[in-house]
């Protein structure tokens, strides 16, 4: 059928024009409402009304590929009036779905649907009084701001097919007979309730705008975000949209059942071939956090399919950031611990026809449109021959790989499922010189461990065609950061070429760097959980990462004084006889949270820039002209005299002291000292990258390497207040109006040394 006649098709059942042509656009809609539009007539030989064909729109858009077959069965009980409401059409559709097979039994359908019940106006009004009756004192109490909302919805859960405009009208008049006519008091507008103020959680951006809607999604922690998201309940795969349906489905989800219990099982599945990054992260808190949140449990599996690029660091590493991250694996497993289950399914494939023996090249096989394979049609004795010829080593490494017959959705043709490998395995030594590919292991480790929720992009094909349990596959999208790149094969060039130290150097985005850097588990997750979960591949900005680092922190690392520059202070008119120990707060804003002392005696050391030889217009801490607080010393200093060395450069400053709570005019600023202090190393950190995007050469002609910041890292000896000297690896302080810094692994006993992990936004001019 031509455009036209179906925009005209579709105005004849009450579509708008502009609505009408918008469907004809969409061919599977369109098709959906045409089959609903021939069977309605097949039963109806009037006009359709205006309200059964919206009824036959709501099919067509919300029908699920699974029960499309049963539009004509919709659209007939639409026609003859007996399925009148969305309501009951729901309802009819929710039944479908979750009898997918078989003949339909049309008592219990009718019954699911409630065809031919009729709620009376009377059934109405006395179910109302009940409930008007039941909540009485509270509506006299509240009047017109009681929420109405509960009692509709206890109405219609007694009532589950009455009209909803109905009850609500009679809710309506029934309260308005109660309270009577609304007063001034209820008019009023409702006091201001004060609102506690949510952690900031940063947003995402993505260049792809049809995908921007993704904050709606998003939550405070990954708790709350994983209660939001609407998955299938275990044991009904079937109802999810794009779920494949065999013969065999029911029976093998009913024995998923029993195996499983009903238990929400999930899996985090890396190559241990690296280091976990950021976009981990958001994987692993998907994973084992919808899992927590519905009382379920996560397996931690190492997809061990590729030996040569596997070594015992990574198995270690991956295991160590899962745990940091708060979360522990219900059961450590291996893909290899299947590799002999996984052979016996390959013969499986190819004796049905599915899979055969390939000697094409692999970069023959690149690409989304390759030369078909010569080899395709193959007998199938003759795979099955070579594929233990395969495993038996007597083909030489790429000269032949077993193919599946299928395009995977994303387009990749016949996909390799085995190829030869001749590395011994770290856990089957030298048995196998044939290793699965991701592509064929990872849905079918899937079905073995019985996963109901695979949040990762797949493919349903494989599991039918071996007939065993199908796992649903939901998609989310890949986490970019910017200005940073995330390959294990570039992060080892950037090690070999040391340009960084090694995977946790705090320059990268691995895990194990944001750890050493100093990024706290829980800013981590609650930033995953302000990711949402959506299909858009998303980029972001590091400083929306360190914007919720900085958040956690505030709460959670205590203050300390730090004077990154050091310039002596000599103080002489010092008011106590010798050195007097001050106790600051570890958290200003919290004292009860505790303290600790400090020294202050006849010599400090204030940080160079909080010094002007020359005065400047808006600077407010010390110059000539111009005292300065000094923080929780209870001080006022003026400049005295300035010393200078041999090359004009100040070494040291003479002051003089006044009580802060007898000075004249208050100073414009109080400024951090230490005095008695520690030396400690101090690394600083900057972007490791120049460019938003290092990997792309419109942005970098040159390709990543060039593009490196020289200024990534400086490194200072810094004066710090010894009440840090206990402090361990890992161990977080604010140092006051300088940033947040963490413990490096590389201290020593005798030196300690720290990280800049995030800096404070603060107008070095002011304080």
């Amino acid at each position: 059928m031509e455009g036209l006649d179906l925009v005209n098709l579709f105005v004849g059942i009450g579509l708008s024009e502009v609505k009408a042509k918008e469907t004809a656009k969409n061919s599977n809609v369109s098709a959906n409402l045409k089959s609903c539009i021939n069977a309605a007539s097949s039963v109806s030989s009037g006009e359709t009304s205006k309200a059964h064909g919206m009824l036959l729109y709501h099919i067509a858009t919300k029908i699920k590929p699974q029960i499309s077959m049963q539009i004509p069965l919709l659209s007939c009980y639409v026609a003859e009036g007996k399925i009148d409401s969305e309501l009951r059409l729901n309802a009819a559709m929710d039944y479908l779905i979750s009898n997918p097979l078989g003949d339909v039994d049309i008592k219990a359908f009718e019954e699911s649907c409630g065809v031919g019940v009729v709620v009376t106006p009377e059934q109405i009004e006395q179910e109302v009084e009940k409930v008007i009756k039941k909540y009485q004192a509270e509506l006299v109490e509240k009047r017109y701001r009681f929420n109405v909302g509960p009692l509709m919805s206890e109405v219609r859960n007694n009532l589950k097919w009455g009209d909803g405009k109905v009850i609500k009208s009679e809710i309506e008049l029934q309260v308005l007979s109660l309270l009577g006519p609304k007063t001034e008091a209820d008019l009023a507008p409702p006091p201001k309730v004060e609102k506690i103020a949510k952690p900031k959680v940063a947003k995402p951006t993505s260049s792809n705008k049809e995908n921007l809607e993704v904050d709606s999604d998003s939550a405070s922690t990954i708790t709350e975000l994983m209660k939001k998201v609407q998955f299938h309940k275990p044991g009904e795969n079937f109802k999810t949209d794009g779920y494949v349906i065999t013969e065999k489905t029911m029976d093998l989800l009913k024995e998923h059942l029993k195996i499983t219990g009903g238990q929400v099982r999930t899996r985090f599945p890396p190559e241990p071939n690296g280091i976990l990054h950021i976009g981990h992260a958001k994987a692993i808190n998907i994973n084992f956090g919808y899992a927590a949140a519905n009382d379920g449990v996560c397996f931690l599996r190492y997809d061990d399919t590729n030996p040569e690029k596997e070594e015992e660091k990574f198995f270690v590493g991956i295991k160590d950031m899962v745990e940091w991250l708060g979360y522990k694996p219900y059961q450590i497993t291996h893909s290899s611990d299947n590799f002999d289950q996984l052979y016996e399914w390959a013969k499986v494939l190819i004796k049905k026809g599915l899979a055969y023996v390939c000697h094409q090249k692999a970069e023959e096989m690149k690409g989304f449109n390759p030369v078909p394979s010569p080899w395709r049609e193959r007998p199938v004795d003759e795979s099955l021959q070579l594929f233990e010829d395969m495993k038996n080593g007597l083909f030489e490494e790429g000269a032949a790989t077993l193919r599946m017959k299928v395009t995977l959705e994303e387009g990749k043709l016949d996909p390799v499922a085995y190829r030869i490998k001749y590395v011994a395995h770290h856990r089957t030594g030298d048995r196998w010189c044939i290793y699965p590919t991701y592509d064929y292991t990872h849905c079918l480790c899937d079905s073995i461990e019985h996963i109901t929720h695979s949040l990762r992009s797949s493919y349903y094909w494989l599991c039918n065609a071996l007939d065993i349990y199908c796992p649903v596959q939901w998609e989310y999208g890949r986490l970019n950061v910017y200005y940073t790149v995330v390959s294990k094969r570039k992060i080892a060039k950037l090690i070999t070429e040391k340009i960084v130290h090694d995977w946790d150097d705090p320059r990268l985005f691995t895990l194990t760097a944001l750890r050493r850097r100093g990024f706290p588990a829980e800013a981590i997750n609650n930033f995953c959980a302000g990711m949402g979960v959506t299909g858009a591949q998303m980029g972001v900005d590091p400083q929306k990462l360190e914007a919720v680092v900085k958040d956690t922190l505030d709460l959670t690392a205590p203050r300390s004084m730090v004077v990154l520059a050091p310039l002596k202070v000599t103080i002489t008119n010092f008011p106590f006889d010798g050195p007097t120990s001050i106790e600051v707060p570890d958290f200003p804003k919290e004292v009860q949270r505790g303290s600790h002392s400090v020294t202050l005696d006849r010599v400090i050391y204030i940080d160079r820039s909080d010094f002007r030889e020359v005065e400047e217009k808006g600077y407010r801490r010390l110059t000539k002209g111009q005292a300065v607080g000094l923080r929780y010393a209870g001080l006022v200093i003026s400049l005295e005299n300035i010393k200078k060395d041999a090359i004009g450069q100040v070494v040291e400053l003479e002051v003089k002291c006044t009580s802060s709570a007898t000075c004249q005019e208050k100073p414009k600023a109080f400024i951090h000292w230490v005095s008695n202090p520690m030396v400690i190393e101090v690394r600083l950190y900057e972007r490791l990258f120049q460019h938003q995007n290092p990997e792309d050469t419109n942005e970098v002609p040159g390709g990543f390497l060039s593009d490196i910041n020289p200024h990534s890292l400086s490194v200072v000896e810094a004066a710090a207040d010894k009440s840090i000297s206990g402090a361990k690896v890992y161990d977080k302080f604010q140092f006051e109006r300088v940033g947040y810094f963490s413990v490096d692994p590389d201290s020593t006993e005798g030196k300690l040394i720290f990280n800049r992990t995030v800096m404070l936004k603060e107008d070095a001019g002011k304080s």
